[in-house]
């Protein structure tokens, strides 16, 4: 007990009948800015996400070397 084709037809002229195009049209078009908008948001929460990743990846050798030296420093200090 599938859809035919007409009643698909039949659906369609009621939407058209009971909202008009041009609420049709409006309510896709305001549909497409929310996808895009819905993308836009997720792509930039990725490179977001990428770019705190990096920024600690880059800061966690610094600060190791920087404990490093200051060990060595340590070091040599107790030497002399």
């Amino acid at each position: 007990m599938g859809l035919s084709i007409w009643q698909i037809a039949i659906v369609v002229v009621l939407v058209v009948l009971l909202f008009g195009r041009g609420k049709i049209s409006s309510l896709m078009g305001d549909v497409a800015k929310g996808i895009k908008s819905f993308k836009k948001g997720m792509a930039s929460d990725t490179i977001e996400d990428d770019t705190q990743k990096n920024i600690s990846e880059n800061q966690s050798p610094s600060n190791q070397d920087s404990t490093n030296q200051d060990s060595t420093n340590q070091d040599s200090s107790t030497k002399e």
